[in-house]
């Protein structure tokens, strides 16, 4: 028993490891960010700063919603790895930067509709929109490197090989940084040079990560899989699994706009208080997601293997660490609100009421830290389909009728109640469907079509049927 249960948990280094290396890469993004935000905060007028904000966020909201291909990328190199599925791997690197490369040059193509469209929804002074839209299209320039690094960090994830993207996160960040000081402090760009700084720096990680790429890959290895990046299925299959995920990653983030627009309708003071609340979350939401990054590559590797057995112990493990980072992150803020948001600013009248609403903190990081857990575990296997549902029902079943009730009573309490009442029923409906999974057949192939091919195929059957005469041999 006691030989049974170490072997079960003998994957907790290797999930630590995992952990602990994408927390860091998470972590480093918002550390950049806010000293870009030192940087044109010092600058004589303020506009560029609010500018640069504005256009930040339709960016932010255009490639959250593009972070499909970071997530339909990991589970499925992972699955390969746990298969020994050399042609696999590289077969979803390729297709995956394919698409990339055509979704990058399309948003160049399209910036200036796209700017003009976002900006137009956005009621914001002449001067503040000129430096927003500076920022803009500057920034979209960088749009190939960007998803292409999306798909260069799944497919490293999925190989578990954190450390390189480690680096390659280090690389981007710290050159923005440089850039930063040199475009806007130095060279006196403002906005324009933010959006320039953030471009090049994207372009300079993908050049660390391609030269990654190009010393694990050997050139004869991708000449002998060309023809088959073009195949009709698994092309299907792989946009498939990848529109699922952008249909989920719209949702939810659909979910938290409107929470945000509801927000903007109650006031200032208290879309102040929520916007501080939701830095908590944001904040809280940069570990939890490094820690499901390990999740998802690990329960990829298992299902490839087929052993099956590891992956309830795996959600338990993870599950019980990132509750317990939500729950740390909530905790604090909630007996110490005046410490925590006084750091955060200095206007009294924001803060002296905000400990009415801190407590929400407390549900809101408890579902988003097992929901988000559960996430990575579907997206191991690859279940995009599942993911889709669950968001889809959850906005329609747990947020709106609560958000229209907020409306109709401008109760911002109401309003918390509908985010959370989102995130727990994306939580519970993913966490029903956990005992299906840990009945299937683990490597039953029902959701790789992507990475199958003709060799891994019969590789496969080869596998099964060896396991198969063992099995009779022992019975006999």
């Amino acid at each position: 028993m006691k030989q049974m249960l170490s072997n079960q948990y003998d994957f907790l280094p290797r999930f630590f490891r995992l952990a602990i290396a994408n927390v860091l890469s998470n972590i480093m993004v918002p550390l950049a960010s806010l000293i870009s935000v030192i940087f044109l905060g010092h600058l004589s007028e303020i506009h560029h700063l609010a500018g640069v904000a504005l256009a930040a966020n339709l960016l932010n909201l255009l490639y959250m919603v593009l972070i499909f291909l970071r997530m339909g990328t990991t589970g499925i190199t992972a699955q390969a790895v746990g298969r020994n599925d050399r042609e696999g791997v590289l077969l979803v690197g390729l297709r995956n930067g394919l698409i990339a490369i055509v979704l990058g040059i399309v948003i160049i193509f399209l910036r200036y509709p796209l700017g003009e469209i976002g900006f137009a929804l956005l009621k914001a002074e002449a001067n503040v929109k000129a430096a927003g839209i500076a920022y803009f299209y500057n920034q979209t320039w960088g749009a190939p490197a960007i998803l292409l690094n999306f798909v260069l960090i799944g497919w490293f994830l999925g190989q578990e090989k954190n450390g390189l993207v480690l680096v390659l996160s280090g690389v981007g960040n710290v050159s923005k940084i440089a850039l930063d000081y040199l475009f806007i402090v130095k060279f006196g760009w403002e906005s324009a040079g933010a959006g320039v700084s953030y471009a090049v720096s994207q372009y300079l990680a993908l050049l660390v990560g391609l030269t990654f790429f190009c010393t694990q890959v050997n050139w004869q290895e991708v000449k002998a899989v060309a023809g088959k990046i073009w195949d009709t299925a698994a092309l299907k299959s792989t946009v498939t699994l990848n529109g699922n995920i952008l249909i989920s990653n719209f949702v939810t983030l659909t979910a938290f706009v409107l929470f945000n627009y509801e927000a903007a309708s109650l006031g200032t003071i208290i879309y102040a208080e929520n916007a501080l609340l939701l830095q908590i979350f944001g904040l809280c939401f940069y570990f939890v997601e490094g820690l499901g990054f390990g999740t998802e590559t690990l329960t990829g590797i298992f299902k490839g293997k087929g052993t099956g057995e590891k992956l309830v112990p795996l959600v338990g493990i993870s599950v019980l660490i990132s509750f317990l980072v939500g729950m740390t992150f909530a905790g604090v803020p909630t007996l110490f609100p005046d410490t925590v948001f006084g750091l955060l600013t200095n206007h009294t009248e924001v803060t002296q009421n905000i400990d009415v609403y801190v407590p929400w903190l407390l549900l809101v990081l408890g579902f988003t830290s097992i929901g988000f857990m559960l996430e990575g575990y579907f997206l191991g296997l690859a279940e995009g389909h599942t993911l889709r549902n669950v968001s889809l029902a959850s906005i329609v079943v747990g947020f709106t009728p609560t958000a229209v009730a907020a409306w109709h009573y401008q109760n911002n309490h109401i309003l918390w109640l509908a985010l959370s009442l989102f995130l727990a029923t994306r939580m519970v409906s993913l966490g029903v469907q956990l005992p299906r999974t840990f009945r299937n057949d683990v490597g039953d192939g029902s959701v790789s079509l992507p990475i199958i091919e003709e060799g891994s195929a019969t590789q496969l059957l080869e596998e099964k049927l060896e396991i198969g005469s063992e099995e009779k041999t022992l019975i006999n």
